[in-house]
């Protein structure tokens, strides 16, 4: 089949979007290509058209478990065989996989960029039959960027392992230092007599025209999206900085008679799960979320993004408010903050990079804790509860936090906050003996039965099970299955070890001797100074009042060429709204009798006008309060001064 073949067989479409056929051309080529496309711009089908139209299978390295699950689910639905390996499967279902992947009929295998260089997925490698590497979320290749992971790094190695296989690396926002680091760390190996050849890039238009930006200082952040969502009906997501905040404006929209609920990383999986279904289905209108939440869900038809506090740097930004009017129609996204947030933000940079010596100290620490002994360790991780283990030995959480991110990206640990392990279950007795068992306990043969009858190799090896799927085909109740469950493990026949839903350190390199400590600190220094340059790039985005927030975007990405969207809040303001002298006069008695009343909303005051422009009332208030005649107070309301 020829590429638009398969666009519409599987996908429904007659056409591609823009960028989407040159990309698949240059990897039907076999080039080396770097495809920079907007959220939701479809960069799956970038890299899934040509895998199907060749032959071979595509493997695809993705950061984010929920993503790769969604998708290979998304293309088992339109017929297409796709395989995920990720963390949290046994040994004996990620060696089926690969056996899968290497024999079976499968044309994608989605894997962890911490898989590549396992001695299984090395051994199945040269049966794999690759005919493309996509490399997803690339900017966490780079060290210099706003989502460096160290464990992308080692696909280099890989390439070396499959030299003739193209890549294509693909990411929804990277500046032009990105991307040439991206390029150069993913570089082709030289091959005896053939020329490395040039990376094709392409790089889709950051132009969202039915997405309006704003940016608002207020002083009541919770008025504001009240009004706010009130205004613009329809799905919407409120991102927060901290998990306390997405509890308190969840509760604050509900108190309000707005169907809300919060989302971050400290719930357990199924709570997450749960939460998202909800919302994606419409059962929830508004989640207020760390930004935890949104990668790899493809919801269209959200109204509105609304940032309650400001985001780090503007890649995050792009990416979180692009989440708004994926389906083309009319979104808005809206950033809120006080001059506070921004003061704060530049000393982030000191807080969040600490001292050289306080990361070794911190390690250290870890590792007494750990009671690891020096020479050794690697691999092994560890239940590991932050707060706990700050307090113990006298450290700020916040700095701890930040010297485990520092050691993370040099590769030293892992930590993950919310590590997902499933429930497994393997047989411990002879099969002579289960029959006497069920014999002498036949409240518990349907589950022995069930076990045996779902998961193969179940007396060899530990089976991931899901309790809820058991139930189900029992017929009966979940928590009635894990009680009995737990009763198999206390009578020995299985080792049953339920669902974990804990931190976890890992150790990436063994235990180093005091003295042989090494840090890279020229490169910890540049990331510094990097993340400094965000900062103030963030800052300046949210003060600029004047230029298209659209081509300041744009320009941040190098792209300078874009025109003004004439929709965001800079680009209305700067339209002139006429009012003659006469009006202007009438709006501010309007004002000064209303707010003479008693304190008022602009709210109110707005809907007490009648075939007067918003902008001149704002004049008016502007006016007012520099002749400090009316004051405004933290809550947004108007009062005649005394």
């Amino acid at each position: 089949m020829t590429i638009h073949e398969i666009l519409q067989k599987y996908w429904g479409f007659n056409s591609f979007r823009p960028f989407q056929e040159e990309i698949i051309a240059s990897v039907l080529d076999g080039k080396d290509t770097l495809a920079i496309l907007p959220t939701g711009g479809g960069k799956s089908v970038c890299f899934q058209v040509p895998a199907l139209a060749t032959d071979g299978l595509c493997l695809v390295i993705s950061p984010l478990i929920a993503l790769m699950k969604d998708q290979v689910e998304n293309l088992k639905r339109k017929g297409i065989p796709a395989l995920a390996i990720y963390s949290g499967m046994a040994f004996p279902e990620i060696k089926k996989t690969l056996q899968n992947a290497a024999h079976g009929n499968y044309k994608f295998l989605y894997v962890s960029p911490e898989r590549l260089e396992t001695r299984l997925f090395l051994e199945y490698l040269p049966a794999l039959h690759i005919n493309l590497l996509a490399v997803d979320e690339a900017h966490c290749i780079s060290q210099w960027g706003y989502d460096f992971r160290p464990p992308y790094t080692r696909i280099a190695a890989l390439r070396e392992l499959i030299p003739s296989v193209p890549v294509l690396a693909l990411t929804a926002s990277a500046t032009q230092i990105v991307q040439a680091d991206i390029c150069e760390k993913l570089n082709r190996p030289e091959q005896t007599g053939k020329p490395t050849r040039p990376w094709q890039r392409f790089q889709q238009s950051f132009a969202r025209p039915n997405l309006s930006y704003s940016v608002f200082n207020v002083p009541s952040k919770q008025n504001k999206l009240l009004e706010i969502l009130n205004k613009v009906k329809g799905s919407a997501i409120v991102y927060c900085k901290s998990r306390k905040n997405t509890t308190e404006v969840a509760r604050l929209l509900k108190m309000n008679n707005i169907s809300a609920d919060f989302y971050h990383a400290g719930l357990t999986g199924a709570e997450r799960n749960e939460k998202q279904e909800n919302w994606i289905n419409n059962r929830i209108r508004v989640i207020a979320c760390t930004n935890a939440f949104g990668m790899g869900i493809d919801k269209p038809d959200v109204r509105v993004v609304v940032h309650y506090d400001v985001p780090d740097c503007l890649e995050n930004y792009y990416q979180e408010a692009g989440r708004a009017g994926r389906d083309g129609k009319r979104a808005y996204a809206v950033l809120l903050y006080n001059n506070k947030e921004l003061e704060s933000l530049l000393e982030q940079v000191e807080l969040r990079f600490p001292a050289e010596e306080r990361i070794k100290e911190v390690y250290i620490a870890i590792m007494n804790h750990l009671q690891i002994p020096a020479g050794t360790g690697e691999g092994m991780s560890y239940d590991f509860d932050m707060a706990a283990f700050a307090s113990a030995f006298k450290l700020d959480v916040l700095t701890v936090n930040y010297a485990i991110k520092a050691l993370e990206q040099e590769g030293i640990i892992s930590y993950n906050e919310v590590f997902f392990n499933p429930s497994s279950v393997v047989f411990t007795t002879r099969k002579e003996e289960l029959r006497d068992f069920e014999n002498m306990h036949p409240e518990l043969e349907p589950l022995v039965k069930g076990l045996l009858r779902s998961y193969e190799g179940i007396f060899d090896f530990p089976a991931i099970i899901y309790e809820s799927k058991l139930a189900k085909f029992l017929h009966r109740d979940v928590n009635e299955i894990k009680q009995s469950l737990q009763q198999l493990h206390g009578h020995h026949i299985i080792q049953y070890s339920p669902q974990k839903d804990t931190p976890q350190v890992c150790l990436l390199q063994n235990r180093v001797y005091t003295d042989s400590y090494t840090f890279n600190n020229a490169g910890y220094r540049k990331r510094k100074e990097c993340f400094k340059q965000r900062a103030e790039a963030m800052i300046a985005f949210v003060r600029n009042t004047a230029e298209c927030r659209s081509k300041l975007i744009a320009a941040y990405f190098n792209n300078e060429s874009l025109p003004a969207c004439a929709i965001c809040d800079n680009c209305i303001n700067a339209v002139p709204v006429p009012i003659s002298g006469a009006d202007f006069e009438k709006l501010s008695d309007y004002v000064l009798e209303k707010a003479g009343a008693g304190s008022i909303q602009v709210k109110e005051l707005l809907a007490g006008l009648k075939g007067m422009h918003e902008k001149n009332l704002w004049k008016a208030i502007d006016y007012l309060l520099a002749e400090e005649k009316i004051r405004i107070d933290k809550g947004g309301n108007i009062s005649v001064k005394s």
